[in-house]
């Protein structure tokens, strides 16, 4: 990732595509578990399905537990904003009309395999990451650029992991 100097009122936004040699069908079980990101992420701890549900869909809630070395542990609760079936999963955290990040995946049938796209949006509502941003904000640009390479980073693993086991399952 090139030096943007974007701020976080920009709602920057970082993706990153991968091409599987497997089918959509194999790929999408991976993407819409959501159990599966505590084991891929270096941030996310946990998550738990709300609500009395016990998958993903439209308006499905769930909470995940995260830590980072320099925000602390932090919950979210996440709404499921994009559910359609074997092509998006995406989620908003907080307030799905006004989230302080949305996350998604896009599944695209290329030849014999998927091609995956996963991106995160941060923004437009304040996150963990306001807080810093409050305390220097002359540093603002550098805080979200690298803020930006952290989830570019844990998109490519993310992206690399679900690409093996997806193959490895072929």
């Amino acid at each position: 990732m090139e030096w943007t100097g974007q701020v976080y009122a920009d709602v920057p936004v970082v993706a990153e595509e991968v091409y599987i040699e497997a089918g959509a069908d194999a790929v999408w079980e991976l993407i819409s578990d959501i159990h599966l990101m505590p084991k891929l992420s270096a941030e996310v701890r946990d998550v738990a399905w709300l609500d009395e549900a016990t998958g993903p869909g439209v308006g499905h809630r769930f909470v995940g537990r995260n830590a980072h070395p320099s925000l602390g542990e932090w919950e979210t609760v996440s709404t499921v904003v994009e559910y359609d079936e074997r092509r998006r999963f995406a989620w908003a955290i907080g307030d799905p009309a006004h989230p302080s990040s949305v996350w998604r995946f896009a599944l695209e049938p290329t030849g014999s395999g998927t091609t995956l796209r996963q991106e995160a949006q941060m923004g437009p509502a304040p996150s963990g990451l306001s807080l810093a941003i409050e305390a220097m904000p002359d540093k603002e640009q550098k805080i979200v650029f690298v803020r930006l390479r952290e989830f570019e980073s844990g998109i490519r693993t993310n992206l690399a992991a679900i690409k093996r086991l997806a193959e490895q399952e072929k």
